[in-house]
């Protein structure tokens, strides 16, 4: 699984374990650490602030519109 793929994954069981659509990149980051994931911290963080966020600045050529930031640090899921 590519890191996108799994930063996904992990906001769908944050998500789901707070019965709540709302997530920050620290959860998404510490939530992956504890499941072992390859992806390094700055990686993961930039997937969720930038190239996997929807309303984000567009520095990246590929993009994924998984999320949408909400609030300061607080993105949601719009998939």
């Amino acid at each position: 699984m590519v890191c996108h793929e799994e930063v996904l994954e992990a906001a769908k069981n944050i998500i789901k374990s707070k019965n709540l659509n709302e997530f920050t990149s620290n959860e998404i980051i510490k939530y992956m650490n504890n499941k072992k994931s390859d992806c390094d911290e700055s990686t993961i963080r930039t997937h969720v602030i930038s190239r996997c966020c929807e309303n984000a600045p567009a520095h990246h050529a590929v993009r994924y519109a998984y999320f949408e930031r909400i609030g300061h640090r607080l993105y949601r899921l719009i998939i």
